[in-house]
C-alpha cells in the first residue's frame, strides 16, 4: 500500500501540480487582457488587442484596418502589456 501512495505523491508533485499552476497563470493572463496589449494566438497570429468583449471574445488587429474576433482562451502569450491608465486626481 505504501508504494502506491508514494507513486501517487511523486506523480502529483511532478505532473499534476505544475500543470495546475500553469493553467492558473494562463487564466490570470487571459482575464487581465486590455486594449493595446500585443498578443500571440495559439495559431501563431501576432496582433494588438483592439477591444475586449465580455462574452469571452476579444477583437485583435492583425494588420492596419484588419480586425478579427477570437476567443480569449486561444491567446497563447502576451508579448507586451500596456500600462494601466492613470487616474486623474
Amino acid at each position: 500500500m505504501i508504494p502506491f501512495v508514494l507513486i501517487f505523491a511523486i506523480m502529483w508533485l511532478l505532473l499534476i501540480r505544475p500543470q495546475q499552476k500553469k493553467m492558473k497563470e494562463h487564466r490570470n493572463m487571459v482575464e487581465n487582457l486590455r486594449r493595446g496589449d500585443q498578443v500571440v494566438t495559439a495559431g501563431g497570429i501576432v496582433g494588438k488587442v483592439a477591444k475586449v468583449k465580455e462574452d469571452g471574445e476579444i477583437e485583435v488587429e492583425i494588420a492596419e484596418g484588419v480586425k478579427v474576433r477570437i476567443l480569449r482562451q486561444t491567446i497563447a502569450t502576451v508579448v507586451s502589456k500596456t500600462e494601466p491608465a492613470k487616474e486623474k486626481e
